[in-house]
């Protein structure tokens, strides 16, 4: 292959060779943390709805799969911030944004669901605040608006 033929390397794989911010590192994990207990919860729903006694086990399993097939946007976000892939930062934010109405709701509740509901909050709020830091985004190669000739 000649030299005209050989691509110039990217500004992403370029920024990989210095070592992961703590903060990308942290909001993959936090990301992980969402889907893991995602896919626990539909697992949990799933068997119950399968083996136990439901109200209606239509609705158990299809919520549990429902569960378990909404796991892999924050899985999937917190691998791709692992391997500093720009994209991922759409996805993890979402995800985050989404938790917020949910902690608020189980807040809200009379059970169990409140000491969940405030863990779920404390971490969306700290990803979010992860996701958007200036190191995070200078890692992911994500470039501010009016910065994109830079």
């Amino acid at each position: 292959m000649s030299s005209e033929q050989t691509p110039a390397p990217t500004p992403a794989v370029t920024e990989e060779a210095g070592p992961r911010p703590g903060r990308l590192t942290a909001a993959a994990a936090l990301a992980a943390l969402e889907g893991l207990a995602l896919v626990v919860g539909g697992a949990w729903m799933l068997v119950e709805g399968l083996t136990g006694h439901p109200d209606d086990r239509t609705s158990a399993v299809t919520g549990g799969v429902t569960l378990i097939v909404l796991a892999l946007l924050p899985l999937l976000a917190a691998r791709g911030l692992i391997g500093r892939r720009g994209w991922s930062r759409g996805p993890a934010v979402i995800t985050q944004i989404m938790a917020l109405p949910v902690a608020f709701n189980m807040v809200r509740a009379d059970s169990l669901a409140v000491p969940a509901g405030i863990v779920l909050g404390v971490v969306a709020v700290a990803a979010l605040v992860l996701l958007v830091n200036p190191t995070t985004t200078r890692a992911l190669g994500i470039r501010g608006p009016g910065n994109a000739g830079n």
